[in-house]
């Protein structure tokens, strides 16, 4: 960690550098430009010189002036990736110490109903998902999160994944560039679900008679200056002309319009997208899926981000067409309806090679996310995927969204299917933190992602918990029926032959003892005999017996309450059997003494 420490540090010193050095490149170009700008105007004021002399001294400043103000803006964009890069990294510089503040948390995607996303705090503040997530683009926030709230479930798909990131983490520079890039370029109104252009086009502007008249309409307007240059027309025609010219140019402007307004309002996000596939078409990747990934930019031949720059091109020119100069262009040569129909041409073209463009590049930008976790914890380890369902054995983890030297570590052991584990304890021992350790590893694992422990092993089945199981003035839910309603959805995806990975936390807490201990008794022998895997934590011990009515696929293991000197304290420790000690009665007798 210490090492991490160190290069977030050297890399602010390095870029902090380099903005003093831009910033002050910057000043002087400016101080330049004002000094071309004094020295003309001396020139021009004092200088006994003819309208020719004028002309010529006006070029002379004005060609170093234009080339200064195209170095000046360079500088200014520089600046700018600097500062991006360098914010960047005090960021992860804070990440290191649990703070990811700075990162967005996908607040939106909290969803009680999900299978375990609310219940493994994996979107809001805090989250899992704010402290993976580093993506650029709408599309890649959204790939993210649907990895997060649906984990592969096959084994290739994660070892295809654990292979990507694990070159990604190699190369922190290469995510850097792309993140830099893509918050530069950011697109104003990218929310991942309209990016791309309407696949209908408007057959009018392919009319064979609109082709014609785009080099017909200037072809004539060069044949009528000759002709009036010799005298063989008179300048009334040009007037004739023009009325005619503006007639044609404008009969379809509802057509143009239309084709202009779908496109422009993601013109900046398509510039925005072109440089990122162009920096991504450079990289040299060594993975199968990376590599597959960036070969779709280049199918069918030609490259995806000159695609989009044209694209942008035609956009452009179109953006152009109220001012002066595109009014004048567009009567003499057409300009608009050209550019109008080149857009519908490359909508035809490219249309839907842009839907797999924009795929591939989330995918990469949720990729450079997962490598840039990878990157952050060197001392997670890469899980190994068994093969058949269930097995899940690990040493030492811990939660990854806790302090490293706030966190107990502890193991796991399920080897085989049924299986089950009771966690017995007190309040505060640390059962559901253990539950949530796991719940969040398990996911880190299925993502293709290094988990925060010393050894692991899991079979990908689907992960599905009851934490957090609350009730509902909204939808007029108690308590009970939301848990009941949890178990139920449980029961019904076994049924429909689901493999599942169940974590549970003090079910049916909203009744009585004997009825809840009674209804999780037999909850849990339904579990056994359909032949599912998972962990239970409670307060009631009597659930405890089951282990010796099902030798080999039920386990007790507790967090004890030590009670020492008259004082209790608590390990975290993960222990064989059940719980002893019982902390509410202690800590009453303690408040009822004083």
């Amino acid at each position: 960690m210490d090492d991490l420490y160190t290069y977030y540090k050297e890399r602010i010193k390095v870029l902090s550098n380099e903005s003093a050095v831009v910033k002050k490149r910057i000043h002087w170009v400016g101080s330049l430009r004002l000094a071309i700008v004094v020295a003309a105007g001396c020139v021009l004021c004092f200088s006994p010189l003819e309208s020719t002399g004028y002309a010529i001294v006006a070029l002379l400043f004005s060609l170093p002036f234009i080339g200064l103000m195209v170095y000046h803006n360079k500088l200014f964009g520089k600046r700018h990736s600097i500062e991006i890069l360098i914010e960047l990294n005090q960021n992860e510089l804070k990440g290191l110490d649990n703070d990811y503040s700075a990162f967005d948390g996908a607040d939106e995607e909290k969803d009680p109903s999900h299978s375990f996303s609310l219940d493994l705090d994996l979107f809001g503040d805090h989250s899992l998902f704010q402290a993976i997530n580093r993506t650029v683009t709408g599309r890649g926030r959204q790939k993210l999160i649907r990895w997060m709230k649906q984990p592969a479930d096959k084994k290739e798909e994660i070892l295809y994944r654990q292979e990507a990131v694990r070159e990604l983490s190699s190369d922190p520079e290469m995510f850097q560039h792309f993140y830099m890039t893509g918050k530069q370029n950011k697109g104003q109104s990218d929310d991942g679900k309209s990016a791309s252009l309407p696949n209908e086009t408007d057959d009018r502007l392919q009319s064979p008679v609109w082709k014609f008249l785009i080099w017909l309409v200037p072809s004539v307007w060069v044949l009528l200056l000759v002709s009036v240059y010799f005298h063989l027309l008179p300048e009334s025609s040009l007037g004739i002309y023009f009325a005619l010219a503006l007639l044609i140019t404008y009969w379809n402007s509802k057509g143009i319009q239309k084709s202009w307004h779908e496109a422009d309002r993601l013109d900046h996000l398509f510039s925005s997208y072109a440089h990122l596939i162009s920096y991504v078409e450079t990289c040299q990747f060594r993975s199968d899926r990376l590599r597959q990934l960036q070969k779709a930019f280049f199918e069918p031949p030609g490259s995806a981000s000159e695609a989009l720059k044209e694209l942008s091109g035609h956009i452009g020119a179109l953006n152009q067409r109220f001012s002066a100069m595109g009014t004048c262009l567009n009567i003499l040569t057409m300009r608009d309806t050209r550019h109008a129909i080149a857009l519908e041409r490359w909508k035809r073209r490219h249309g839907k090679e842009m839907l797999r463009w924009l795929d591939a590049l989330a995918e990469l930008d949720a990729y450079f996310s997962l490598g840039q976790f990878a990157f952050n914890h060197p001392d997670y380890t890469y899980p190994s995927i068994a093969d058949s369902y269930f097995s899940m054995k690990g040493e030492a983890l811990g939660h990854p969204l806790l302090g490293r030297n706030a966190c107990v570590r502890n193991g796991i052991d399920m080897p085989r299917s049924p299986y089950f584990l009771i966690i017995t304890g007190a309040n505060m021992a640390g059962k559901s933190t253990y539950l949530r350790t796991v719940g969040c590893n398990y996911l880190l694992a299925c993502m293709g992602l290094p988990a925060y422990a010393k050894q692991l092993s899991v079979y990908p089945a689907h992960l599905v918990t009851s934490l957090r199981t609350s009730d509902s003035l909204a939808s007029n839910e108690s308590y009970f029926f939301a848990e009941l309603k949890r178990i139920k959805m449980i029961i019904d995806r076994m049924g429909q032959g689901e493999e599942l990975f169940i974590i549970l936390d003090e079910i049916l807490k909203g009744t009585n003892s004997v009825d809840k201990q009674k209804g999780s008794m037999e909850l849990l022998k339904r579990f056994v005999r359909d032949g599912a895997c998972g962990i239970i934590a409670t307060h009631d011990l009597i659930l405890g017996s089951l282990e010796s009515e099902f030798p080999g696929e039920v386990k007790n293991y507790c967090f004890e309450a030590d009670i020492v000197d008259d004082e209790l304290s608590f390990s975290y420790k993960l222990r064989e059997g059940i719980a002893r000690n019982m902390n509410a009665s202690f800590l009453i007798h303690k408040l009822l003494d004083r």
